[in-house]
């Protein structure tokens, strides 16, 4: 499975970006799609998954109520709308193509990430 993000940039505080993951190889409508995020000098963290039917949508809690993950099967693309955005969303996003096991989820791929930085 490929995965090619896009849609990152600057913006102020309080502003607003769409991210997109265009998902391309064998089975990867089949995949739970979502992002994750690294800043710097930080781990990786969970940001938000959504099923293959788009039915099922996971967000942190860090960005619960502020991004909206959803996908178009029709074009293998997933979006993640940010809204009210904060500094601290700062970091590189990545699309992931994603299971579960052990009650965590595992990035079983990946693609090149995206930046957004949020300036104070």
């Amino acid at each position: 499975v490929q995965l090619q993000a896009s849609g990152g940039g600057l913006v102020q505080a309080g502003g607003s970006l769409r991210l997109s993951c265009t998902a391309s190889g064998r089975a990867s409508s089949s995949y739970v799609l979502g992002w994750f995020r690294q800043a710097p000098g930080k781990e990786r963290e969970f940001v938000a998954a959504v099923s293959w039917s788009g039915g099922s949508k996971y967000y942190a809690d860090s960005v619960k109520g502020r991004f909206t993950i959803s996908r178009d099967n029709a074009k293998n693309t997933v979006y993640l709308q940010m809204v009210s955005l904060k500094p601290e969303d700062t970091a590189v996003y990545y699309c992931a193509a994603m299971s579960v096991a052990a009650a965590q989820w595992q990035y079983d791929y990946s693609g090149q990430g995206t930046l957004v930085t949020v300036s104070s």
